[in-house]
Order: structure tokens, then sequence, then C-alpha cells
């Protein structure tokens, strides 16, 4: 087979705000893609969209996008079909892929709107395997590292144009000459849209109902794996984290009275409870 091309693929920066930190806890507020090729914009795709709830002062602070501002803007049921469609016959690249990914493939997946076949590219992840040195690997902090023109932070199409210009960077480091598949190689980690759908959890009983849980703000007893022990846990999970590394959830624990990190392959039992912590 041949390697595809770098200046020849068509690649599709991504980016989304949101009104919290994770999935099925919270919703998009804002989508931007831009299309790029061999140095050139060809194409782009931005819009507000207006969450179920109203979103908080702090999520507020830290995007900038109001309640008052998506007001008037479409819901995630109207602009996930379209934005699908702009994302075919693309390699996609975000920064931190994985949150962005986690969100977008929740809305493509109960739209009925099978996975996209290609592989996502992470700048996060190939900064960190490229220039090592970097103080750490957050989008602002490479922006600065490679004394890149500062957009504003934290809005999507802003997000996005400073992430190709990232991307830029990470391609002249290993060379015009390199294909895709050697992108793919130093980063490492597969990053598949596949594998970001919730159909394969929904099978496993255990994590369905931590599923619900989370959507239904309830608690849950699980029988957690920690090693060769098993451990009976209440627990009220808050959010669920896609990782590449292995899926999570945060969740205040009932015996510990803090929010700690239970892995989703270790959860071997779970339970609705309605007992509150």
């Amino acid at each position: 087979m041949e390697k595809s091309n770098l200046r020849d693929t068509v690649f599709c920066a991504l980016d989304i705000e949101t009104s919290g930190s994770y999935p099925l806890d919270s919703e998009i507020c804002e989508i931007a893609a831009v299309k790029w090729q061999n140095h050139h914009i060809i194409d782009s795709y931005q819009t507000l969209v207006k969450p179920q709830k109203p979103m908080s002062d702090f999520i507020i602070g830290i995007h900038g996008i109001s309640n008052e501002m998506v007001a008037q803007s479409p819901s995630i049921k109207e602009v996930i079909a379209p934005l699908y469609q702009f994302l075919q016959n693309t390699v996609c690249v975000a920064h931190h892929a994985p949150f962005d990914i986690g969100f977008l493939s929740i809305e493509m997946e109960q739209a009925g709107l099978l996975p996209i076949p290609n592989a996502i590219l992470c700048t996060s992840l190939l900064s960190r395997e490229l220039f090592p040195e970097s103080t750490n690997h957050k989008l602002q902090t490479l922006v600065e590292f490679f004394k890149l023109e500062k957009n504003q932070a934290h809005r999507a199409y802003d997000d996005t144009i400073s992430c190709i210009r990232v991307f830029e960077k990470c391609i002249e480091k290993v060379g015009w000459d390199k294909s895709l598949e050697d992108l793919l190689k130093i980063q490492s980690k597969p990053i598949i849209w596949q594998n970001f759908y919730l159909a394969e959890f929904q099978r496993n009983p255990a994590i369905s109902t931590i599923i619900r849980a989370i959507q239904e703000g309830k608690d849950v007893r699980i029988l957690y794996r920690n090693g060769k022990s098993h451990k009976d846990e209440h627990i009220k999970p808050l959010g669920l984290v896609r990782s590449p590394d292995g899926d999570y959830i945060f969740a205040d624990s009932q015996e510990e009275k803090k929010v700690r990190r239970y892995y989703l392959s270790r959860i071997m039992e779970s339970e609705l409870i309605n007992s509150a912590l």
C-alpha cells in the first residue's frame, strides 16, 4: 500500500468549547473545524451551539461564551450532521484530541452516524514526542514556545488556527517528505473514532450502569479490581474521561471522602443506589 503524502493530505483541525469537563455530564457550546492542506486553509466550519442547560459563571469565565450568546444558536442535534459531512475525507487534528473526540463521538453515535474511518492526530501527543524541551505541552504554552501569533485562547476557531500552526511545526521537525503513517507512528497512541463510541460500553452491564448514573446524577455501588483483590465501593460518578491509555471516570468516593479516578476496565460489577453521599 502506498503511503499517504503529507502535502496531498487534507487535514482538518478541530476544536470544541463545552459547558464542563466531561462528556455525558456536560454539553458542547461551540464547534470549529478548519480544513488545511500544504500550508493553505481551504475551508472552515464554525458555529455556536445552545446547550440544554445554562452554563455556570465559572465555565463562562474560561471561554467567554455566555448563555445570552448561545440563546438563539442551533442545538447539537442540528449541527452534528453538517459537521460530520464536513469532516469526511479528511484526517482530523486536535490538541488533546481525546477530549474533543470524546464529546463529538457521542453526539454522532446518538444521531446514528457511523464512525469516521480515518485516524486522528493529536498535536499534544506529537509535540510531547518531538519537542520534549517545551515546559509543558498545553496549546498556549506551545504557541509561546514556537513564538507563534497569539489568538484568543479557549475560543474554538482561534484554537484550531493555533493547532494548525503547532501541527506545521511538528511536520517541519519530521520533514515534509514523511508520510501520514510516519506521524501516526510518532504519536504511537492510536486515536480512532470508533473507539470513542459508547456501543461497546453499552454491551457491558457494569459500564452501562455507570453511564446511566452519570446521566441521571445517581450514586452507584461498584466492585472494583485493584491488583489481585476486589473492593466493594459506594461512589458518585462525576464524569467520563476517554483516553488512549485507558478510559476512566472521576467519582466521589464515600469511603475516602474525595474525588478519585476509577478505570473502567477494573469495574467488575455496578448497581445504582438511591442514597446520596
